[in-house]
């Protein structure tokens, strides 16, 4: 088995008062550069995680990619994980403005990183790549940005009403172990920790979600209001992407409705994309990380992102 490359952990801010937190794995052979007896310094990743998720769900695609001469970033958003949790600013274009600013400080070497998103995360980086094409190579969505929830829930009071998170502030360490231990006996050990770091541990050993749950109303508001189709006919940048089949066959259906809207309209505008379908979890980036850094590395060895920015 390969030596588990570790990240560095800090903080950069992007504006004032607020600071992300974001793990960096420098390419295998030592800095991002590589080197003469390590795999070619490649691409870089910017990796975003999902609603009231965080960083650490991507350690095993991060060390990977890091393995594979290619370096990367995993950030914790506002308000998630050891980020800092401002009142407000919740809304996509904040956010968007958030990673710009984010990307502009992670220095040289990390120029137009290749964006992948998680759920929530993916339907971030597509609305980024929108905003600022310049900036991306393109984009990988994971289980995410194909759906409207308006489709789904013909008003925001239900959708709020069906998706708020249950009470978890007080839960014992111990509970919230069993059920990951239970409900994911075939993930890794990376993805069990990673799944651990979506909560605050607490000195008597009980846990609350590092999100709070006003901002995860904010959060889930703000997508309620995103237009997904609207986005993908603005595309620019080259697309990865990666639903997941977990089985609900309603869900599937719309996942591949919206895979297929997604191709037709990058197809009408000349950008490339491509799909490539997994089975399992929602986050399959924590449960099969091996096979999806794969995906993805095959798709960048095949040149999907290899094009210059469309004009």
């Amino acid at each position: 088995m390969s030596p588990r490359i570790k990240p560095v952990d800090g903080h950069i801010e992007v504006a004032d008062g607020l600071g992300l937190r974001v793990l960096r794995w420098s390419a295998a052979g030592g800095s991002d550069g590589g080197s003469a007896n390590g795999p070619p310094r490649g691409m870089p990743y910017l990796l975003v995680h999902g609603l009231a998720s965080n960083a650490r769900l991507w350690d095993g695609v991060a060390r990977r990619l890091a393995q594979a001469g290619r370096p990367s970033v995993a950030v914790d958003l506002r308000g998630h994980g050891h980020s800092d949790k401002p009142d407000a600013g919740y809304d996509f274009a904040t956010i968007s403005e958030d990673l710009r600013r984010l990307i502009g400080a992670l220095g040289p070497g990390f120029e137009r990183p290749i964006m992948v998103g998680q759920s929530w995360g993916a339907s971030v980086v597509l609305d980024f790549a929108v905003r600022h094409p310049d900036l991306t190579r393109g984009i990988v969505l994971i289980d995410g940005g194909l759906t409207d929830l308006r489709d789904a829930f013909p008003t925001w009071d239900i959708c709020w009403d069906r998706l708020a998170p249950p009470p978890l502030v007080g839960m014992p360490l111990e509970s919230i172990e069993g059920y990951f231990r239970s409900a994911h006996s075939d993930w890794p050990e990376e993805g069990f920790e990673g799944s651990v770091g979506n909560f605050e541990i607490r000195p008597d050993r009980t846990i609350a979600p590092w999100l709070s749950r006003d901002h995860h109303k904010a959060v889930l508001e703000a997508m309620y209001g995103q237009r997904i189709s609207e986005l993908w006919g603005t595309l620019r940048v080259p697309a990865l992407i990666i639903p997941v089949d977990g089985g609900e066959s309603d869900w599937t259906q719309a996942k591949r409705a919206g895979a297929d809207a997604a191709l037709a309209a990058t197809t009408a505008t000349g950008i490339p994309a491509r799909t490539a379908w997994f089975k399992g979890d929602h986050d399959i980036h924590a449960q099969h990380p091996a096979e999806l850094t794969e995906a993805i590395l095959s798709a960048e060895r095949d040149g999907l992102f290899a094009g210059a920015v469309p004009a």
